[in-house]
């Protein structure tokens, strides 16, 4: 009995050893780069500041993540990010290089609080949440 006792004492301690070191071993999630695909954002974009920019390409435009994003080919009722199925997303490459280099050229001097480069144009600037720009 004390040799049970012993020996389930000795597995459960290196079971606790195992899960221990387990909590400081880098998941995959951390070797793998976060987002895939991206052409014009940095490729170490932070979700927040990349949940912003979408959120803002929605607001300007009037649209939902799927006018950009396609549908997954295995399970449809999910986006696939990465995909560079639908024109709409390379068009929103080109207008994010365009608003870039305008405010770049035009309102370079201009800072935020932080210090960071003021965005003058965006995409809400032309568009005013419709999908095409509306001429005035």
């Amino acid at each position: 009995m004390t040799m049970n006792y012993r020996t389930s004492l000795i597995l459960s301690f290196l079971l606790l050893v195992v899960v221990c070191l387990s909590a400081f071993m880098p998941s995959n999630q951390a070797l793998e780069p976060k987002f895939k695909n991206l052409k014009v954002l940095p490729k170490n974009i932070s979700k927040d500041d990349l949940d912003k920019i979408m959120d803002g390409f929605k607001l300007g435009l009037g649209v939902k993540c799927n006018h950009c994003h396609a549908p997954m080919k295995d399970n449809p009722k999910k986006l696939d990010f990465a995909s560079d199925e639908k024109q709409e997303k390379e068009t929103a490459r080109y207008m994010m290089r365009m608003t870039s280099k305008i405010n770049k050229k035009y309102f370079h001097d201009e800072k935020d609080k932080d210090g960071k480069a003021k965005v003058a144009v965006s995409c809400i600037t032309c568009h005013n949440g419709k999908t095409e720009p509306q001429g005035g």
